[in-house]
């Protein structure tokens, strides 16, 4: 099935932004079965709150189209989006937004609110959820962790540390 081709895609990215030491998001944005963008989680690097995968891939998709608006374009990202991230892809009116793992904390798609499904907005874009949630999740599952990991190695090294 192709959204889970593009999912994969999107799971490459997430990988970008693990290896520079950010939350593992991933973003594709596809126009006429053509990937022409990416975008990966870059806040903490770029000191910058909005740089979201989601964020990242829409803006290279405007400038590569030349257009704010993004008519007919599908955002594939690995996690749910957060109101922001949802709020954007509806400014620049994308015709449809599939993701992975759901995000019980900010989800914007759904598990929190669905602003897709506001009837007041006068943009409605189509929102598919699950694609390959299992891979997503574990993906961040396993970021975490061994980020925990990490911290309590760093405490009981400073720990051990103090009884000398």
């Amino acid at each position: 099935m192709q959204e889970s081709v593009y999912m994969q895609l999107a799971i490459s990215q997430a990988h970008n932004a693990w290896a520079l030491g950010e939350v593992p998001v991933g973003a594709i944005v596809v126009k006429d079965g053509e990937v022409i963008a990416t975008g990966f989680n870059q806040p903490i690097g770029t000191h910058d709150p909005t740089a979201h995968a989601e964020i990242m891939a829409l803006r290279a998709a405007s400038s590569i189209l030349g257009n704010y608006r993004l008519p007919g374009c599908e955002l594939y990202v690995t996690l749910e989006p957060c109101a922001m991230c949802s709020g954007a892809m509806m400014h620049a009116r994308l015709a449809r937004v599939v993701f992975g793992a759901s995000d019980p904390k900010t989800g914007a798609c759904g598990s929190i609110v669905n602003l897709f499904e506001q009837e007041k907005l006068n943009h409605h874009t189509e929102v598919v959820g699950g694609v390959l949630a299992d891979e997503c999740g574990a993906l961040l599952r396993e970021f975490f962790a061994e980020r925990r990991r990490t911290t309590q190695r760093a405490i009981d090294s400073a720990m051990e540390s103090d009884k000398n």
